[in-house]
């Protein structure tokens, strides 16, 4: 329930914090200000008996977030991609939260096995590990099969996970309830739908079977990408609780050492990963949104291995042609075309000055060129893009935040393998070539075709339609007609446009 009582659970974040010795680490990664620290501390000091006490053999940032639960250790995840962020010390000390959390008994997974898929698990698997990694959601397990001996990957949810999941989500519910009504600055972000995205993202996470089918799916999209590899789904070995994939050798993409001593280019990595999330998300519109240095292994042959598809992004045709040209816009540094693709789509209130938004996504964009990587702080980066939305009234866009997410997580990865990589010198020939293939004269005959045949399907109806709203048109009183003229003009020209559709549609 998303009542009141969620404030314990508020509070109990911030006591968590400052009894785990978090709060101090966590306030000085992010260089907060002075009353923000007092704030912290006023709300959090007075109630840390009510915190948790965590594992004190983890560092504390690492400690609080483990004990609060998986809501927060997904979070965690996300800023261990960051140290441009939260500095090298705090994201070193976060990325054990990908893979290396602690895990359940080993008997406790094999029977949760042998309960979802209606056997025992010795009748389907000659050996079954000990679990090889530990995340929040699920934990993973080596077994071979039995049938085949096919080596394969075992994942099984945490018991009680979709609880502890529920629980966090009502108290994020009821914070975001609380912003909007307190803060009014804040319902720009739309808070409430944020969270309702979110939501929606953790529901299907902690159904296997949907996982499962969005791998069949993404492999299917990225079966001829150079360089990449994913996993086989066992679907006969497969179900709500638990998924079966075939076996993949590899080393740790986020072990820079082991990929030197490997003798892997890097910095050839660190550019892959980042034009393969932009090839999937704007050649596909689909994606995986969970690519943080857990998720992913580099293959003896140089290839990149993508697991744990629990988080997949999906944008629609038009949107994929909206976030290109605002790219494409910022790499060409045309910044009033940025600003009028903003407009057109209805990103900011046509009520603000076009010229004025692209001055201020100049001064966002143009530190970035000519400048080596390493000298660009995201975090002030952010900050400033922050202070320009909130200036211009734009609001979240949800369809949009596993996407923003997502590419944040991913330029994370890169640039912990070579921190010279520079996000806009890799995506330029990838946007380029999207935009050659989707704006522009082959785009536009595309797209007419594909009207043509939505149009075909419906020709048998076209003829009852034309005549139902002339019809209407007919029959509307004179005195209301007059009053709106706009309506009559509307239905005749609805009226020609079916009739329109409908020769073109027989001619073609």
């Amino acid at each position: 329930m998303r009542g009141p009582h969620n404030i314990i659970r508020l509070i109990r974040t911030g006591a968590t914090m400052v009894r785990t010795g978090a709060m101090n680490v966590v306030l000085d990664a992010f260089d907060a200000p002075a009353p923000l620290r007092m704030v912290a501390y006023t709300l959090g000091w007075p109630f840390q008996w009510l915190g948790y006490k965590g594992d004190p053999s983890m560092p504390p940032a690492t400690r609080a977030i483990t004990a609060l639960g998986p809501a927060y250790i997904k979070f965690g995840q996300v800023l261990s991609t960051r140290p441009d962020v939260v500095g090298e010390d705090m994201a070193r000390q976060l990325r054990v939260l990908q893979d290396k959390l602690p895990p359940f008994p080993r008997e406790v997974a094999m029977a949760e096995v042998a309960k979802e898929l209606g056997r025992p698990v010795d009748e389907i698997f000659t050996e079954f590990s000990e679990p090889i990694a530990a995340a929040s959601i699920a934990q993973v397990h080596r077994a071979r099969l039995t049938e085949t001996g096919q080596d394969v990957a075992v994942k099984v949810l945490r018991p009680g996970v979709e609880r502890a999941f529920r629980k966090d989500v009502d108290a994020f519910y009821f914070a975001a309830r609380i912003a909007e009504l307190f803060a009014p600055g804040a319902k720009r972000l739309r808070p409430m739908d944020v969270i309702t995205h979110f939501d929606g993202v953790v529901r299907g996470e902690l159904d296997l079977r949907l996982e499962s089918a969005a791998a069949s799916e993404f492999a299917d999209n990225t079966s001829n990408d150079a360089g990449f590899q994913l996993p086989p789904v066992l679907w006969n070995y497969s179900a709500r609780r638990v998924m079966t994939l075939g076996w993949a050798d590899g080393l740790p993409i986020g072990d820079n050492d082991a990929l030197g001593a490997a003798g892997h280019d890097r910095h050839a990595l660190g550019e892959r990963v980042l034009s393969l999330f932009l090839n999937h998300a704007l050649r596909d519109g689909y994606f995986h949104a969970d690519m943080h240095q857990g998720n992913m292994k580099v293959a003896a042959n140089g290839d990149i291995i993508a697991y744990d598809f629990g988080i997949m992004g999906h944008i629609d045709l038009y949107t994929r042609r909206v976030y290109a040209e605002i790219l494409y816009g910022f790499i060409k540094r045309d910044y009033q075309r940025v600003a009028e693709v903003h407009f057109e789509a209805g990103y900011v209130p046509a009520t603000q000055d076009v010229d004025e938004f692209a001055r201020a996504l100049r001064a966002v964009g143009e530190p970035i060129f000519g400048m080596d990587a390493t000298h660009i702080s995201m975090g002030r980066l952010l900050n400033y893009l922050f202070e320009v939305t909130e200036r211009f009234g734009m609001e979240t866009r949800t369809e949009l935040i596993l996407l923003q997410r997502t590419m944040v997580v991913v330029e994370g990865v890169a640039r912990s393998l070579d921190p010279r990589i520079n996000i806009w010198d890799v995506a330029k020939p990838v946007v380029e070539d999207y935009i050659k293939s989707s704006i522009g004269p082959r785009a536009v005959a595309s797209d007419l075709g594909k009207t043509a045949l939505v149009l075909a399907r419906f020709g048998p109806r076209l003829p009852t339609l034309v005549e139902r709203a002339l019809i209407a048109q007919a029959q509307e009183p004179e005195d209301k007609s007059a009053r709106r003229p706009w309506k009559r003009a509307a239905a005749a020209g609805a009226a020609v446009g079916v009739l329109a559709t409908l020769i073109i549609t027989h001619v073609i």
